[in-house]
């Protein structure tokens, strides 16, 4: 059996405090914050394709910087999710035994860093290079997407953190590779199938 981490010495104190207020609140206030937590996503989904469908009109190269939010996220998951099996970080549900408002994972769905705190910053960051507005409304969404992670029980507030941590880099790192060199992107594009994403027809 994996010996898995438990997170809880180092804040779930501040974790109890938050699924304590959960169950105080109205139940409208819990319907609508599990209901984003759940559902939430889908809007860096729709912000992206705004995005991408805008740059079309400016140029290749922001075409292909727009483009660069949706592989972003791709692969903010997949660092997030492999740092999850090297921490193997309990949910805090598990290790603490409390009634949350979302149900409580398996034993080996771990929690550090949250997987939904980290894809929902790495489609922020990644919009701030293609729209500030657009990055402003993804920013702001990511935060209320990791706060409500915390609300519904799904993790410690360390874990939406990191989460947003790892999204936020590797954003970062990948839109500055792909803007040191967007004209090589752009020519290698416009020869394959997906040079109709690049130019306004």
């Amino acid at each position: 059996m994996l010996l898995a981490f438990d997170g809880a010495a180092i804040d779930g104190s501040a974790y109890t405090d938050v699924v304590d207020l959960a169950h105080r609140s109205p139940a409208w206030l819990d319907e609508l914050v599990s209901a984003w937590s759940t559902y939430g996503l889908a809007l860096f989904a729709v912000l992206m394709v705004v995005g991408w469908w805008r740059a079309r009109h400016v140029g290749s190269r922001a075409a292909v910087i727009a483009l660069t939010a949706p592989v972003t996220v791709v692969v903010a998951y997949a660092v997030d999710d492999a740092l999850k099996l090297v921490v193997r970080e309990d949910r805090p549900c598990q290790s603490l035994r409390v009634a949350t408002l979302e149900a409580c994972p398996a034993p080996g769905d771990w929690s550090f860093p949250s997987n939904h705190a980290a894809t929902a910053a790495a489609a922020a960051v990644a919009l701030l290079f293609v729209s500030r507005r657009l990055g402003a409304v993804a920013s702001s969404a990511a935060v209320a997407m990791a706060a409500s992670r915390v609300w519904v029980g799904s993790h410690y507030p360390h874990d939406v953190v990191a989460g947003l941590a790892v999204g936020a880099l590797v954003a970062l790192l990948l839109t500055a590779a792909v803007r040191s060199r967007p004209d090589t992107l752009v020519r290698r594009l416009s020869a394959t199938w997906l040079r109709p994403l690049l130019v306004d027809p």
